[in-house]
C-alpha cells in the first residue's frame, strides 16, 4: 500500500520556478526527470515520512551533479584521487577487476570496497561494472540506501545516517553533510536544502 501522503508534484515544480536555485530554471527535461525518479523511489517508501530528508537527499543531488539532478561521473574520474587508481583504501592494490572507482551517481560513489559493498546490498555487480551506477534507478537506491542508513565501509556515506540530522529534537542541515563528507560546502548545501524544502512544503 502506497504512503497516504506522497509529494505534490505539481505545487513543488511550481515552487521550484521561483527559487534560488540557478541551474534549474528553466527546468531541464533530464532534470524533471532525475527528480521523477528520486520523488518515485520516495513515495514507494512506507517508512520516510519526514521531508526534511527529502530535501536534503536533492540538495546533495544537486550539489554532487552540478545541478543536473541525474547521475554523473566524476569531472575528472579521480585522476588526482588515490582511488583514481588500482588501490584499494585499505592500501591494498588490486588487478582485478581491470576498472577504476572513481565517482559515480548521485551521489558521487567512490573505493573499490564502497562498489562492492552497495552492490552487494543491492543486488547489483557494481564490482565488475561500476557503470552501472550511473544508472537512475541504481543510483537513486545507492543514495537512499547510504543516507538513511549509513552504510558504508569507511567513508563515502561515513557510517552517519539523515535521522541523526533531521528528527523530532534536531534540525541541522549544516552538519548533515556528513553523511557525504565532511563539512565540504556544508553551508552551501544547507541553502541548497532550505530551497528545496520550501517547494516541498
Amino acid at each position: 500500500m502506497a504512503k497516504l501522503i506522497l509529494i505534490d508534484r505539481k505545487k513543488f515544480y511550481d515552487k521550484l520556478k521561483l527559487s534560488r536555485l540557478s541551474k534549474l530554471k528553466p527546468l531541464s527535461q533530464s532534470q524533471v526527470n532525475g527528480i521523477e525518479v528520486i520523488f518515485n523511489e520516495w513515495d514507494s517508501r512506507q517508512d520516510l515520512t519526514d521531508i526534511r530528508w527529502l530535501a536534503y537527499m536533492l540538495a546533495t543531488v544537486y550539489h554532487e551533479c552540478d545541478g543536473k539532478m541525474i547521475p554523473i561521473e566524476e569531472y575528472g574520474k579521480g585522476t588526482t584521487r588515490p582511488y583514481g587508481k588500482k588501490r584499494k583504501h585499505s592500501g591494498a592494490s588490486y588487478t582485478t577487476p581491470n576498472k577504476i572507482y572513481y565517482g559515480r551517481g548521485l551521489v558521487q560513489l567512490t573505493w573499490y570496497e564502497n562498489y562492492e559493498l552497495m552492490g552487494r546490498l543491492l543486488g547489483v555487480d557494481l564490482l565488475n561494472r561500476p557503470e552501472l551506477a550511473l544508472d537512475s534507478i541504481i543510483a537513486t537506491k545507492i543514495m537512499f540506501e547510504g543516507m538513511t542508513k549509513g552504510s558504508s565501509s569507511f567513508g563515502d556515506f561515513t557510517g552517519k545516517c539523515l535521522e541523526m540530522y533531521f528528527n523530532s529534537s534536531i534540525n541541522n542541515p549544516k552538519e548533515a553533510r556528513r553523511i557525504i563528507n565532511g563539512l565540504d560546502k556544508a553551508e552551501t548545501i544547507k541553502g541548497y536544502h532550505e530551497e528545496f524544502l520550501n517547494c516541498l512544503k
